[in-house]
């Protein structure tokens, strides 16, 4: 139902909330020794999101997964570099926010047209 009825917005919502959460889990992690930056390929895990909805065979969430190398690694071996977590996090936080304000304007054009406006 959520995919006839939103679209590729449904799975987009969930990816970017999922993405906003790994980024987060970077940016607390900036000081801990031996921390290894990830972040999610939005792009891969839409089109996996999007295989598992048409019943074909996609890969697993994890391998959707990537580890961020580092402009400048660190003598500890934390390889989160904060401004780049930073901007990464406010990227996504627009496109969640654009995708949701899609998702809305669906949920009110329908249930206009319920209540027969």
């Amino acid at each position: 139902m959520n995919e006839r009825l939103f679209g590729i917005h449904g799975a987009a919502l969930t990816l970017r909330s999922e993405r906003m959460g790994v980024i987060a889990s970077n940016i607390a992690n900036a000081a801990t020794p031996g921390y290894k930056a990830r972040d999610i390929d939005f792009n891969a895990a839409l089109d996996a999101r999007l295989a598992r909805a048409d019943g074909r065979a996609a890969a697993s969430s994890e391998s959707t997964m990537v580890w961020r190398s580092p402009t400048m690694p660190s003598l500890d071996g934390n390889t989160v570099e904060l401004n780049r977590e930073q901007v990464a996090f406010a990227e996504n936080a627009v496109a969640y926010s654009a995708t949701l304000s899609f998702v809305q304007g669906k949920v009110n054009t329908i249930t206009r047209a319920l209540t027969g406006e």
